[in-house]
C-alpha cells in the first residue's frame, strides 16, 4: 500500500493518504515518546554517557530513566508531547500525501526496472527524500519548540507552547524557529530516503522467501510484514545519519543555555562546522553518537509502527470505498 502499484487498483484519494498518514504519525508519536526524552537528553550532554563519571547528569538508558523519574516525574517522559504530536501528524501528513503523488506522477515516465524488483528500493529513496525534504521545511518550527520543551529541567521557562511561542520570537525572531535547519535538510533526504527505500527493499526480500499473489485484494501486506520490514528499515536508516541529527539537537537550543544548567555543561556554537569541531574535540568521535542507543531502539520502533500504522489505516480507509 506504501507507493503507487500499476497492477492494483486504488481509490484512496490525496486526502486518504493524508488522513492515515496524520494517523499513523500521531499513534506512533503516543508509543515512542519516552524513548525521544532519553535520545535528546544524551544528545545535548556534553559530559562522556559512558561510566560513572560524577560530572555526567546521565550515564545509561536505565540510570538516566530513574534519574528523570527521581527528580521531575513521570510526567517528564511526556515533555513537549503536544507540539511533538503537532509535529509528527502534521509531518506524516505532508510525507504520505508528497510521497504517494510523486511515486504515482512519476511512475509514468520511468523504465519498469526503476519501478519493480530491485530498482524500486532507488525509486522509492528519491521519492521519500523529497518527500521528508518538504515534510521538514513545514515542520522545522514545532520540532525546535518540541526540542526547547524537552531539554528544560526545573523550573521550567516554558510552560505552554504558546508561551514558548512567544519567548523565542522575543529570543530572535523567526530565524529562532529554524535553528539546526541546514543540518537537518542535509539528514533528512538520506534519512527519510533510506526508511522508505530499506522498507521496499525488506519487503522485496520478505516477499521473495513468502510469494504473494499479486491478484489479491489491493491491501496484502499484514501488520507483522509492515511493522518487521519498517523496523529493520528504520535502523538502518538511523544509524546512517544519526550525527546530523545530533548536531541538529545541539544546534536548536542554542540561546537556551539558562534552561539547562543543571543538566551540565553548555556550549555555544556559531555553525555547524564549529558544533562538529567542538564536539570531536572536547567529546571525541564518540560523541557524534550520543544517544544511538535509545535513538536506534526509538527508530526500530518508530518507522515499524509508522509503516504498520499507515498501512492499516490505508486498508480501512480503502476498504470505505469499496
Amino acid at each position: 500500500m506504501v507507493g503507487y502499484k500499476p497492477h492494483k487498483e486504488s481509490q484512496l484519494t490525496p486526502l486518504d493518504h493524508g488522513l492515515a498518514g496524520a494517523f499513523s504519525g500521531a499513534a506512533t508519536r503516543a508509543i515512542i515518546q519516552p524513548l525521544d526524552v532519553l535520545k535528546i537528553r544524551f544528545q545535548l550532554q556534553v559530559e562522556p554517557l559512558e561510566g560513572l563519571s560524577s560530572k555526567s547528569k546521565y550515564t545509561g538508558i536505565s540510570q538516566a530513566w530513574r534519574t528523570i523519574y527521581r527528580e521531575e516525574g513521570a510526567y517528564a517522559f511526556w515533555k513537549g508531547h503536544a507540539p511533538a504530536q503537532l509535529l509528527s501528524v502534521v509531518f506524516g501528513i505532508v510525507q504520505f500525501t508528497t510521497f504517494e503523488y510523486l511515486t504515482a506522477a512519476s511512475h509514468p515516465f520511468l523504465s519498469k526496472d526503476l519501478t519493480t524488483g530491485l530498482g524500486k528500493p532507488f525509486f522509492h529513496f528519491m521519492c521519500g527524500g523529497l518527500a521528508g525534504s518538504l515534510s521538514t521545511v513545514v515542520c522545522q518550527p514545532i520540532d525546535v519548540v518540541r526540542t526547547r520543551f524537552i531539554a528544560q529541567g526545573e523550573p521550567k521557562l516554558y510552560n505552554t507552547s504558546l508561551e514558548a511561542v512567544r519567548l523565542m520570537y522575543r529570543e530572535a525572531g523567526v530565524r529562532t524557529f529554524f535553528r539546526g535547519l541546514v543540518p537537518t535538510m542535509i539528514q533528512v533526504f538520506p534519512l527519510a530516503g533510506f526508511q522508505f527505500g530499506f522498507y521496499a527493499l525488506f519487503k522485496h526480500v520478505w516477499e521473495f522467501f513468502i510469494p504473494v499473489n499479486v491478484d489479491a485484494s489491493v491491501h496484502e501486506t499484514t501488520a507483522v510484514k509492515s511493522f518487521t520490514c519498517g523496523a529493520f528499515s528504520g535502523i538502518c536508516a538511523k544509524t546512517v545519519g544519526y550525527p546530523l541529527d545530533l548536531l541538529k539537537k545541539r544546534l536548536q537550543v542554542q540561546g537556551f543555555e539558562e534552561a539547562r544548567k543543571s543538566f551540565g555543561k553548555v556550549r555555544r556554537y556559531n555553525s555547524m562546522l564549529h558544533c562538529i569541531s567542538c564536539i570531536v574535540k572536547e567529546e571525541g568521535l564518540g560523541g557524534l553518537y550520543k544517544g544511538l542507543s535509545p535513538s536506534t531502539l526509538k527508530a526500530f520502533g518508530t518507522v515499524g509502527f509508522m509503516f504498520c500504522f499507515y498501512e492499516k489505516a490505508c486498508h480501512v480507509l480503502e476498504t470505505r470505498h469499496s
